[in-house]
């Protein structure tokens, strides 16, 4: 084979299929104006990815008309049709033909309302950018009319029309014209699940109007008005409520008010993050990594938290006019939101379960997203609480099996002063601390709750300085690979740091002589040598900075009191008190939780009581 000919042939080939000539010669073309149906069919491109997309805009028009009941019909996934009928102020008759014509809207009139954007719609092109794909009927009874008007379409005459209130919007056949882009869709399934799924946002967002969905002739979702607990419990469901707290803070003309679920309702993905601006349902990257950073000392591994938040402050504060489907925003201070979100998230998350039990009433008054979260209100019984553990109970764990705590006995309390996780009763196969409340009874993981506790007191000793240590009277020796020799020699800065003087006591031995006082009732050898396994792992100079809370977590895991370890009644209920003083004490440092609850009720239900 003639090699060099095929080559020649080869380039003489890629020469006639030249892309940048045939480019160039079609851009020297003459420049002309696009038409009109081209121009809203390339902005229908970017504002009418799908039918949810449609459901979002004319629902938005709803509630900007002051909707208080809507309802939504669709028809093979919303691509056949979507019908969107409300209540609210309607459209007069001379106005109908600008409600399909682009850039024709009645919520802006300026660069200055531009700028300070409050109802949901306002750039006036979605509904011609719907109607050149699909094929649109708006029919509406303004309040001044004594009967409705109807419009087939752009282009069409205003016809009378029977309506008793408000506006209806039918659109159909969606990309009948092009076809092309409907085949990008999926199945009739999976395009009603996104219509849901924005329905389900608005019904969030305005739980004082009454919203309804049917698919092919058959009610899907009714939901009535409401408030925002009830809404958000049709919503979201019932698992969600018993691990939420609702926060409502403020800062100057910022608050933020909502739900936040603990790390027990923690998701494989991030399909229950609801996160609103100013009413508007928003993906914005700044705030979703806020969130993120408030959980990320209480949320490990893989998992996503859940919540449904909403942002107030002032329009002019926040752009809305940057992506075609007002999903994004940009702040004006996005440093100042960033921090105000993660501060009243982490604080919300951080409470100690005293101060959220106290807190929860105040919240439910002043915030949207009140509810009643199960907590133990108050418990009068005979065994007294040892005070002294109240502030530190370090010595309960000091490593003996059954050591009683010689303690002045405090009084008996009273309902309205009795501990929130009430009164230990018994243990549990050595891992469970069993406890009875005033509803029933309380399970408590104590390694898990113990190595929150300790992790909190790690943290908070080691911001106040040098972390309080303790000598060993007989120095630990312990067997030691060249790795580990070779971190203590290169790390011991940063042992210092952390409380703990550690050195080579031979050639295949190290020595602790001195360690953190709060974990010197733990198990010691394995302390240091998964401190040791982390600092070879991650050698960074600053390993302290960059990765102290996780060095701490390790720290605190291996000093907490062991499964099987039996206690005393002393002592279990001294780790019931401190949980109950230490912030994040509902879920242990990897996110499981620490405790649960069966009420009377549950117990009742399991021996078929009152049946």
């Amino acid at each position: 084979m003639n090699w060099a000919r095929s080559s020649k042939e080869a380039r003489a080939g890629a020469e006639s299929h030249d892309f940048t000539g045939s480019y160039n010669r079609l851009s020297m073309g003459i420049i002309k104006p696009l038409p009109d149906l081209l121009i809203s069919q390339i902005a229908a491109g970017e504002v009418v990815e799908r039918p949810a997309s449609v459901l979002k805009e004319l629902l938005e028009n709803s509630l900007d008309a002051g909707a208080t009941k809507i309802d939504v019909q669709l028809e093979e996934g919303g691509v056949r049709l979507i019908r969107v009928a409300d209540d609210g102020g309607g459209i007069a008759p001379d106005d109908l033909p600008l409600a399909l014509a682009r850039h024709a809207t009645s919520k802006i009139a300026s660069l200055d309302d531009l700028e300070r954007v409050a109802s949901l719609g306002f750039r006036g092109e979605a509904l011609a950018s719907i109607a050149s794909v699909a094929q649109v009927t708006l029919t509406s009874r303004h309040a001044s009319q004594p009967h409705a008007f109807r419009l087939r379409g752009e282009g069409s005459g205003v016809e009378p029309a029977a309506l008793g209130q408000g506006t209806v919007i039918e659109v159909a056949n969606l990309y009948f014209n092009t076809p092309a882009r409907r085949k990008f869709l999926k199945s009739e399934g999976t395009e009603y699940a996104h219509c849901d799924e924005v329905l389900r946002r608005m019904a969030l967002a305005r739980p004082d109007v009454a919203f309804s969905i049917g698919h092919n002739g058959s009610q899907k979702r009714r939901l009535a008005s409401a408030d925002f607990p009830r809404r958000a419990h049709e919503i979201i469901g019932d698992d969600f409520f018993p691990q939420a707290r609702p926060l409502n803070e403020s800062a100057g003309p910022l608050r933020l008010s909502g739900l936040a679920a603990l790390p027990a309702y923690s998701r494989a993905g991030r399909d229950e993050q609801y996160f609103f601006v100013n009413g508007r349902f928003v993906r914005d990257k700044l705030l979703a990594h806020a969130a993120r950073q408030a959980w990320a000392d209480i949320l490990h591994g893989a998992r996503h938290p859940a919540y449904v938040l909403f942002l107030e402050l002032d329009p002019a504060g926040v752009d809305v006019n940057v992506h075609p489907a007002k999903t994004e925003v940009r702040f004006r201070d996005a440093h100042g939101i960033h921090r105000f979100v993660f501060h009243a998230l982490q604080r919300t998350l951080a409470t100690p379960l005293a101060a959220a039990e106290t807190a929860a009433p105040a919240a439910a008054s002043h915030a949207a997203p009140a509810f009643s979260y199960a907590r133990q209100a108050g418990l009068a019984v005979g065994e007294p609480a040892a005070r002294a553990y109240l502030d530190f109970a370090r010595a309960a764990f000091d490593g003996a099996d059954r050591t009683e705590i010689a303690v002045a006995p405090a009084p008996t309390f009273s309902a309205e002063t009795a501990p929130l996780l009430g009164y230990a009763i018994a243990q549990l196969h050595g891992i469970y601390i069993l406890a009875q409340s005033a509803s029933g009874l309380v399970l408590v993981d104590m390694h898990a709750a113990h190595e929150r506790i300790l992790y909190e007191q790690l943290k908070s000793a080691l911001d106040a300085g040098p972390p309080a240590t303790q000598a060993l009277l007989v120095p630990l020796v312990l067997a030691a690979s060249a790795t580990e020799l070779a971190t203590v020699e290169d790390q011991a800065a940063t042992l210092a740091a952390l409380g703990f003087e550690i050195a080579a006591a031979g050639p295949r031995e190290l020595a602790l002589r001195r360690l953190p006082a709060l974990l010197a009732g733990g198990k010691i050898d394995e302390l240091v040598r998964s401190l040791l396994k982390d600092l070879a792992e991650h050698p960074a100079s600053r390993v302290v900075e960059t990765r102290r809370n996780e060095l701490l977590a390790t720290m605190a895991c291996h000093g907490a009191v062991r499964a099987h370890r039996q206690l005393s009644l002393t002592e279990m209920n001294a780790l019931l008190r401190q949980m109950e003083a230490t912030e994040r004490a509902d879920q242990c440092n990897h996110g499981r939780p620490t405790w649960v609850q069966l009420s009377m009720a549950e117990l009742d239900k399991l021996f078929m009581r009152g049946r």
